[in-house]
């Protein structure tokens, strides 16, 4: 069920910093209808540490309900208190997601023992498949793929996002936990990478501006045309990079506004990206040939 391009879609706001139903709805259908073979509502690149529970919740409804079944949804559900957890994973449920993206508890830094608990209790408590979340950029801990390894043993801990960054990673958790373990990259940069060491797909950013060439990135890895794949990859690969220029989400907002899907507007602490990054990202659209999303 999930491999291929899934886009961490952003949050659209009103100019008064609302969630924006009706515009992240359209993003939705037009995420789908551009060959997106799923989509995870509520990440970090979604503004999740900004939003209400009440906010987040329908962020998932919406997501859900514009779906329509057509792909996959799978809801961020992550946090470092095990209960919100438990509440996010259990409402991702009741309003119908396919799954949910977990990440591994940040700040407080449990160890691998408590990594596992943690997870062990989120995953006890629905009936959801779940991806580990590992981005220890972001989180500060690492789960290391011993701990990883026992959490697949649960029938309902399917695969992980990846966003080490360490190609060799994910040739370890395949060493140990075979084919059937999903992995997703979290890495756009290096997705078609991590595809060769036996990756399945990628929760991208970039896919939110530039879903066709991430989805048919993805298909030409799985159909092991890697030619195709590397020259999509080239075209990509500038707004790959602009996207991480500043703090995420603001270039992928901006990007967004270039086309039409949504204003830039993004929630204290992240401010807008600045006019010398805005420059690069438009060079980095114009490059990848993007045009008007129609939205």
């Amino acid at each position: 069920m999930f491999k291929g391009s899934f886009p961490a879609l952003i949050t659209p706001f009103t100019d008064t910093y609302e969630v924006d139903a009706d515009r992240f709805q359209k993003f939705v259908d037009w995420q789908i209808n551009q060959g997106s073979d799923g989509l995870v509502p509520v990440g970090t690149t979604g503004e999740s540490p900004t939003l209400s529970h009440e906010e987040h919740g329908r962020v998932v409804e919406l997501c859900v309900e514009a779906a329509d079944g057509r792909v996959p949804v799978i809801a961020g559900a992550g946090s470092n208190n095990t209960a919100e957890a438990v509440t996010l994973i259990q409402h991702a449920q009741q309003v119908g997601a396919d799954g949910a993206l977990v990440v591994t508890p940040y700040y407080n830094k449990p160890n691998q023992e408590g990594l596992f608990q943690h997870f062990r209790a989120v995953h006890d408590a629905s009936d959801l498949p779940i991806l580990i979340y590992n981005i220890p950029g972001r989180s500060v801990v690492d789960m290391s793929v011993e701990t990883m390894t026992r959490l697949f043993e649960l029938p309902r801990i399917v695969g992980v996002k990846d966003a080490t960054g360490d190609l060799d990673r994910c040739a370890s958790q395949r060493a140990a936990m075979g084919p059937e373990f999903v992995q997703l990259s979290g890495e756009d940069a290096t997705a078609v990478g991590f595809n060769a060491m036996g990756g399945v797909g990628c929760i991208s950013v970039t896919a939110n501006v530039a879903p066709k060439l991430c989805a048919d990135m993805q298909a030409a890895c799985a159909a092991g045309d890697y030619k195709t794949a590397l020259a999509l990859h080239d075209k990509l690969l500038p707004l790959h990079r602009a996207m991480f220029m500043e703090p995420s989400p603001a270039p992928a907002k901006y990007a967004a506004s270039l086309l039409g899907i949504c204003s830039d507007a993004v929630r204290l602490p992240i401010l807008p990206a600045s006019e010398s990054t805005r420059s690069i990202i438009a060079s980095a659209i114009y490059h990848a040939g993007l045009g008007p999303s129609g939205l």
